[in-house]
């Protein structure tokens, strides 16, 4: 018991220690709990309750990506004018009373597949705010030379999140259905938005009468002006389209050719959970040792080596044991991507750049993900799943070996200085640094 303690002892300095970051990393592990129910959920409430067709299936996952195309540029230059901690709460709010008509839906027979389309739109429309202002909120939070130590501790909360979220969810399907279900995501996310209310937090200052396009092309203007972010935002959107592909026949594969019940997938989700656990605590390592960029392409390759396996296993037993295997190498892959990716592009940004360059790279990456969903279900429809998942593996693990030889992600090794961003790239109107 005694070396049980020990181990959950914080050092000295270990950034829980810090009441503000604490707080925002408790809301956003509650956050991501329910993010894991939803995320079982809606692809089972459509594929079991609804019988969808592979084609909708990527239609539903295409429609959640809409926002991010449509909205995440108008969302940074918005965030310059607003305070990101209101956007933050307010956000989590707003997909909370999306998500809770479901259930309502589910209860009075309405509920269609039109539904979930609507509900996917509305909650990805909030996490557009959301999610950009949270990584904003992060690094006015923390010091920038502790962004990879942060953000492996985010990780950290969402594989906890992984562990947990799909167990729970997998039960409450079971139990109540998986509409139902969701209600469980909606409380959790109130409760999120409480805990985030009331902090206080030194923000930049809110920038007003700025021209909105010119503030738009100035995003645009500083990525393209760095190697680092342009190759990597290729990259990363490039797995997207792969991921995305993937991700919209996995609940098919698994209910239809696999035949698992909703607690078997659950089950088999904790998987990626633990995935995300070993990522997060080897990452830092690994990047210290080899460089952040080769350890983010090495997650490519292990993203696609899971799908390949996962579309070569034969069903029956084995396939059902190729499950968990192909989520936890997702869970790995996906943690060594992300983990580098927001540190590096963190890094490089000067504070007076970062809601733009986020907000750009963000659109830049995610553009890919809705062809990836609609494409994914297309040959899903016509080829069968394994040929959706056996592709996906194939190009994910090209585009490792590929991305891992390029300068820019080779020559990585350490997180960039953002004082030998050219001054040129500023505008007269920002603060200095």
């Amino acid at each position: 018991m005694k070396a049980l303690l020990a181990l959950c002892r914080l050092a000295p300095d270990d950034l829980l220690r810090d009441q503000i970051y604490r707080r925002l990393w408790t809301a956003g592990a509650i956050a991501e709990l329910g993010g894991q129910i939803t995320l079982l959920a809606v692809p089972i409430t459509a594929a079991v309750l609804l019988e969808a067709t592979p084609s909708q299936m990527g239609y539903l996952r295409a429609v959640e990506f809409l926002p991010y195309i449509l909205l995440t540029l108008p969302a940074g230059v918005l965030l310059d004018r607003l305070r990101k901690l209101d956007v933050y709460i307010f956000g989590g709010l707003a997909a909370s009373c999306a998500i809770a008509t479901v259930p309502i839906a589910w209860w009075s027979n309405r509920l269609s597949m039109f539904c979930l389309y609507s509900v996917g739109f509305a909650v990805s429309t909030a996490s557009v705010m959301t999610q950009a202002a949270a990584q904003v909120v992060l690094t006015q939070v923390v010091s920038r030379d502790r962004l990879v130590e942060a953000n492996a501790k985010n990780a950290l909360a969402a594989s906890v999140a992984m562990l947990l979220g799909p167990p729970l969810a997998g039960t409450l399907i079971r139990l109540v259905s998986a509409p139902v279900a969701m209600l469980m995501t909606a409380i959790l996310l109130l409760a999120s938005a409480a805990i985030r209310r009331g902090l206080s937090i030194n923000e930049t200052p809110v920038l007003r009468h700025r021209d909105y396009w010119r503030a738009i092309h100035e995003g645009f203007r500083f990525v393209w002006s760095q190697a680092l972010l342009v190759t990597m935002v290729v990259c990363v959107g490039l797995w997207q389209f792969c991921s995305q592909a993937a991700t919209s026949v996995q609940i098919l594969f698994a209910t239809r050719l696999l035949g698992l019940s909703e607690r078997g997938i659950g089950v088999s989700y904790t998987a990626g959970g633990i995935g995300v656990i070993a990522a997060s605590t080897a990452g830092p390592r690994l990047a210290k040792h080899y460089g952040s960029g080769p350890v983010l392409a090495l997650g490519f390759c292990i993203c696609g080596t899971g799908w390949l396996l996962l579309a070569s296993a034969p069903t029956g037993p084995l396939g059902m044991a190729a499950y968990p295997v192909m989520h936890f190498a997702y869970g790995v892959g996906a943690g060594f991507i992300l983990v580098n990716f927001l540190a590096l592009r963190q890094s490089a940004t000067p504070s007076w750049m970062l809601s733009r360059m986020t907000s750009t790279m963000r659109w830049l990456m995610l553009v890919p993900a809705v062809p990836g969903a609609l494409w994914g279900g297309w040959l899903a429809q016509h080829l069968g799943l394994r040929a959706t998942l056996g592709l996906s593996g194939v190009a994910s693990i090209l585009l490792g070996s590929i991305c891992g030889r390029l300068p820019a992600i080779r020559l990585a090794k350490s997180l960039p200085n953002p004082s030998t961003v050219s001054a040129t790239i500023r505008s007269e109107q920002y603060p200095a640094d």
